[in-house]
């Protein structure tokens, strides 16, 4: 099932959550006591869930209304109180992932904007119980519409205004907003006052795919989420429209160099405190603890002091336990997290016949983009066994590979 959200009029954590119980409301494949279900899996006793239909601005939409038991006073929590909570429900191992990376981009941003270590992060409004089960019941429609990939147009974040919250008053976008949607496409939209929050943005870049013009699909159904407040100039609704990737025909559902994307998350933290040989043994670890990739960088740090810094890259359903694994080895303070896309070829690797008996030979791409590469640890083996070079030996294997791919 393919998504594209329509977020013209900005997103909130209510409105995407509205929309995607809109959508499933038609097969029933994400109704209210599924979210209901949620609410008592993280432990939330007492909280009340209410949906309406609303209009604004003419458009007919699901509007949703959480209400917590706790007093104002108790609902404002830290980053590592919502994590633990959240990793000791009973929810799907996806729905947790999901949640955890939202929640982190969301530390990492409200981190960078106050100077303090994500750890350290007090959530106000997006630590109180709306927002955890406007998160989680995000996150748990995804899963269970069986959304695979999700794309998002331009987001309009407000035309100007103010709005107060715990840091007083602020102008719009929030500073939030503006830190987690570095790199996404944005317009300032057609109404004033805040159209998109941060827990809305936490949501995009935490599961969309690809923000741009909406894909090629056979459009199955469409979900409407309606905001609060009315809005003057558009109507305040977010639009989930769900379908199935085009099975023929040169319109793909996206344009070939996207098809192979996948979302990433880059941790990074920077070292001046380690010997080199204690920070070489670090990525030594890490690597053999099966990330997709993992480096260090020479970086001159304050004081002229000689650093580095080290970069690990990770599925984001592995970035939450990658980053404290990276706090553990290193005693590190601080770990930046950025969410980002790569574009994959299709690779295999293959068992082949040469010189001195079998080698695996990794296969990527295809057509005149494909690339035989002979494995280094089989092409070193060779090389001391024989005493031939390394250059010979891989010469050697190469072409060995170029008939093993035949076969």
């Amino acid at each position: 099932m393919l998504g594209h959200l329509d977020s013209s009029s900005g997103i909130s954590g209510d409105k995407f959550l509205a929309a995607l119980l809109d959508a499933g409301e038609a097969d029933g494949r994400f109704r209210l006591d599924h979210l209901r279900e949620a609410i008592q899996a993280l432990g939330l006793d007492g909280v009340s869930v209410l949906t309406t239909r609303v209009t604004r601005g003419g458009i007919a939409g699901l509007h949703i209304e959480v209400t917590p038991a706790e007093k104002a006073s108790s609902a404002h929590r830290h980053w590592r109180d919502i994590r633990e909570r959240i990793e000791s429900s009973s929810l799907s191992v996806a729905v947790r992932d999901r949640a955890l990376c939202t929640f982190a981009e969301l530390a990492a941003a409200e981190a960078k904007i106050h100077g303090v270590d994500p750890e350290q992060v007090h959530f106000h409004e997006v630590g109180g119980v709306d927002a955890i089960v406007d998160v989680v019941g995000v996150c748990l429609g995804l899963e269970l519409l069986g959304i695979e990939r999700l794309s998002c147009s331009p987001v309009a974040l407000g035309a100007g205004g103010t709005i107060t919250c715990e840091h007083g008053t602020l102008p719009v976008p929030a500073p939030a907003v503006l830190e987690l949607l570095i790199g996404v496409p944005v317009e300032a939209g057609t109404s004033a006052g805040e159209l998109t929050t941060p827990t809305g943005a936490a949501l995009l870049v935490a599961n969309v795919d690809h923000f741009g013009p909406m894909p090629n699909m056979t459009l199955a159904r469409v979900g409407y989420g309606a905001g609060t407040r009315e809005t003057a100039a558009a109507p305040n609704v977010a639009r989930l429209l769900l379908g199935h990737a085009l099975a023929t025909g040169p319109a793909a559902t996206h344009p070939p160099a996207e098809d192979a994307c996948e979302p990433v998350v880059l941790l990074e933290t920077a070292l001046d405190h380690l010997t080199p040989e204690h920070v070489g043994f670090i990525a030594e670890e890490l690597r053999a603890e099966g990330p997709l990739d993992a480096w260090l960088i020479p970086a001159a740090m304050k004081k002229g002091r000689l650093g580095v810094e080290l970069r690990v890259l990770v599925s984001p359903s592995h970035a939450e336990k990658f980053a404290e694994r990276i706090h553990e080895l290193t005693g590190s303070l601080g770990v930046r997290w950025t969410l980002l896309s790569r574009s994959v070829l299709d690779r295999k690797v293959l068992e082949c016949e040469g010189p001195w008996g079998s080698f695996r030979v990794k296969v990527s791409g295809a057509g005149n983009s494909a690339r035989l590469r002979p494995e280094h640890e089989d092409i070193a083996l060779a090389s001391r066994v024989t005493g031939e070079s390394y250059a010979e030996v891989r010469r050697r294997l190469e072409e060995a590979a170029g008939s093993c791919d035949a076969e």
